[in-house]
């Protein structure tokens, strides 16, 4: 954890690099030292039907949700919620201020009786590491 899912308005499709958005918001949360490298995950959806605000076709959004396992302090959800929510902003501050753009972030905690996962990424990149040491 924590997964990553950006949605976003389809006015943006030619002026959104996901690319370029993931990897800086990839190394705010590295940064951040909370997160396993393993368990980062991000994707994004492109919403095609959507209305915001008073319907104006230029008004564009962004929401990025990060859901994250339960077992942090809550003063380091709120610093890594607002590190991640910085960065967003930042990486989308030239589109802000050419057009009408809603930002939005919310972190949200997954219940563990009903979070369910199996990943053997953590030990590949375990492996990958070691052996780059050896060299």
């Amino acid at each position: 954890m924590p997964h990553f899912i950006l949605e976003y308005s389809a006015n943006l499709e030619d002026d959104l690099s996901l690319d370029g958005l993931f990897k800086a918001l990839h190394d705010t949360a590295m940064e951040t030292g909370v997160f396993a490298l393993g368990g980062i995950r991000f994707r994004a959806h492109r919403c095609d039907d959507y209305l915001v605000a008073d319907a104006d076709p230029d008004n564009a959004f962004v929401h990025l949700t990060a859901r994250i396992g339960r077992r942090r302090d809550p003063d380091v959800r709120q610093t890594v919620a607002e590190k991640i929510f910085n960065a967003l902003v930042e990486y989308l501050e030239s589109l802000y201020q050419e057009r009408p753009l809603a930002i939005s972030f919310e972190l949200t905690e997954l219940t563990p009786s009903l979070s369910f996962r199996k990943n053997n990424i953590h030990e590949k990149i375990k492996q990958k590491q070691n052996a780059e040491s050896a060299h």
